[in-house]
């Protein structure tokens, strides 16, 4: 029987450990912190229950196709509600006057008929541009994102090939360019390219392909997971657990260990170190590595088995960092919807200061506000309600760390200040300041330390162009045997969902499984007691 480790107890981490354990192998997953979750993390404080990480629920075919690969539904695992608005997006205002809002229904033609309102004429554009992203995100989820890229005639498939001048079309050309051509509004504009940042990237670098992430919003709706992502994160771990994974909290990877088979690497384990320090050596005949990517090669491997050396990493480019804020506000908040967005009119400089030459955080910044208590009173105290604040910023721990009530480092403090003071003004909500009863800040420099983050990034590797599908550090160690990845930093990338289906493709790696779509589920559980 197979003994596997799996490292790093996130989505990825708890995602593996559960098909691995149904697949049939002896898993123990460690993770160093002294919960499970990673960046899905939760933070409870005065009656408040904020998730600290993913909080817009996308792609839901994918969640599921990973549930019914386990066995169950995601009827049976998550109670999702649908939102209507699916979000609200306010613009800057010109001068004193009043933030423009726009509210995104939830249907595809009343979206239709809400771009038509702002843009008459553009109700036709938005029918073919919402035809093309189904058609990208359906063709993109059967052939490429689940693709192993292990044989190269995956990718010379007849529907492939038909489709090969679009999507030339699509790869060659920028999400920005792709939205300006067909539509003039500018708010219309940014809600169409918005979604790029999602991707770690922005309109203006991020390929047209990914005009498919519209069909996601705006064509099949906004969902959320009652429980929010932690809830979610408490469901793969009663999965994985059932399935037979062990789970070790507060146990800390410090070195994957290889010895040589053959004339190559293989590896033999891994050293883990406690909460009081001890070290203890873990045997393994299979590891999967779903911590961060340049942690694992750079910090957990020996240099000869590096795959993805730091002079790999000094060509790519990271995905935006994050100062995040977690409000507790007294009374209600109805100017704001479940997901709000904040965009700035000037867009060019507020992405150059995120991704350019000299980075820093933008001002004004565009952010995206959650308001979870509009679909879930509990998670809020009776007459309050929980804010979610995200503001993209450079990818860099040296602006520093965030804290309790004010007591983060001034870069982050002031950056979550000047957002306050926006979402007041825009939002016409006047005495939002004096209202907040708890707040907590995180900084790119907490995710450096809690999640060994690459720059400090809130992602991974952006999903630029040369960092996207078979192009991007991939699933399984190219210098030692039987190592594999898992997670954001890897194939097929970021978010929640690509984290799911990055534990897919460390599953049929295993197998041996080249085929380019989803693995069909088995008929039904192994029997644990006879695996044991």
């Amino acid at each position: 029987m197979t003994r596997t480790i799996v490292i790093g107890g996130g989505i990825a981490g708890l995602a593996t450990a559960a098909l691995l354990a149904r697949e049939g192998h002896r898993v123990r997953l460690l993770e160093r912190g002294d919960r499970i979750g990673g960046r899905a993390g939760v933070l409870e404080r005065d009656g408040f229950r904020f998730d600290t990480g993913p909080s817009w629920y996308l792609m839901p075919r994918v969640f599921d196709h990973f549930f019914a690969l386990l066995g169950t539904s995601t009827e049976e695992q998550l109670a999702l509600r649908t939102l209507d608005p699916g979000y609200r997006v306010f613009s800057e205002p010109a001068g004193d006057g009043a933030a423009r809002m726009l509210e995104i229904p939830f249907g595809a033609d009343r979206v239709v008929e809400t771009f038509e309102r702002v843009e008459p004429g553009s109700a036709r554009a938005l029918r073919r541009y919402l035809a093309s992203a189904a058609h990208a995100a359906d063709l993109a989820e059967r052939r490429f994102l689940y693709n192993p890229f292990t044989r190269l005639g995956s990718l010379a498939d007849g529907e492939v090939l038909r489709a090969l001048p679009r999507l030339t079309t699509l790869l060659g050309t920028t999400l920005e360019r792709f939205v300006a051509k067909r539509f003039s509004d500018p708010v219309l504009r940014q809600v169409l390219g918005y979604p790029a940042v999602f991707l770690g990237t922005d309109p203006s670098r991020a390929p047209a392909m990914y005009h498919l992430m519209s069909a996601l919003d705006l064509d099949e709706g906004v969902q959320y997971p009652m429980g929010g992502f932690w809830g979610l994160v408490e469901r793969l771990e009663a999965l994985a657990v059932d399935a037979g994974a062990d789970i070790v909290t507060g146990a800390e990877a410090t070195a994957i260990l290889t010895r040589r088979e053959r004339g190559r690497l293989a590896v033999s384990g891994v050293r883990c170190r406690d909460a009081r320090g001890s070290e203890r050596i873990e045997h393994a005949n299979l590891v999967v590595s779903a911590a961060d990517l340049h942690h694992t090669e750079t910090a957990l491997l020996e240099p000869e088995a590096r795959s993805y050396p730091e002079s790999w990493w000094r060509k790519r480019e990271s995905g935006p960092g994050a100062v995040i804020a977690l409000l507790g506000v007294e009374g209600s908040l109805p100017q704001l919807a479940h997901h709000s967005l904040f965009f700035t009119r000037d867009w060019a400089a507020n992405f150059d200061a995120i991704f350019g030459e000299a980075r820093s955080v933008p001002d004004p910044a565009s952010l995206y506000v959650c308001r979870p208590s509009a679909t879930e009173p509990g998670v809020a105290p009776d007459g309050h309600e929980n804010l979610f604040v995200l503001i993209p910023v450079p990818a860099d721990p040296a602006l520093g760390s965030g804290g309790a009530d004010g007591t983060g480092d001034a870069a982050i403090e002031q950056a979550v200040d000047a957002a306050i003071d926006r979402i007041s003004l825009w939002a016409g909500i006047g005495d939002l300041r004096e209202r907040i009863v708890a707040r907590e800040t995180i900084g790119p420099a907490d995710f450096a330390r809690d999640y060994h983050s690459w720059s400090g990034g809130m992602l991974g590797p952006s999903h630029i162009l040369r960092q996207s599908a078979l192009l991007r550090a991939q699933n399984q160690s190219k210098r030692v045997d039987r190592l594999y990845y898992a997670g954001a930093t890897t194939a097929p990338g970021v978010g929640v969902p690509m984290c799911l289906i990055s534990a897919e493709l460390v599953l049929k790696r295993i197998r041996g499984d080249r085929s380019a779509g989803p693995t069909a589920p088995l008929a039904r559980a192994l029997d644990r007691s006879a695996t044991r």
